[in-house]
């Protein structure tokens, strides 16, 4: 079983979790259609870690970024949104 260090409830199994997307496909509000586009549809999905958004959604519900390796799947790192542990 696969488990993510929530930075606030601690080891946790993968089911509390849902993934959102790669931080590097978080757009912002003023962005014009060829950025948008670009960033969400023309990126490369690089095997190797990847920073990505994640929510505790059935324990504290906190946002947190992770750093995943894409080929194995092992966590190398977690962090509350806003980097304050």
């Amino acid at each position: 079983m696969m488990l993510i260090t929530c930075p606030h409830c601690g080891p946790r199994a993968l089911d509390e979790f849902v993934f959102d997307r790669p931080v590097e496909a978080i757009t912002a509000p003023d962005a014009d259609t060829q950025t948008l586009v670009a960033q969400l549809y023309k990126r490369t999905n690089a095997r190797g870690p990847s920073r990505e958004l994640w929510r505790h959604s059935l324990g504290c519900r906190s946002w947190m970024t992770l750093v995943r390796d894409t080929a194995t799947h092992q966590i190398c790192d977690v962090e509350p949104v806003g980097g304050a542990r």
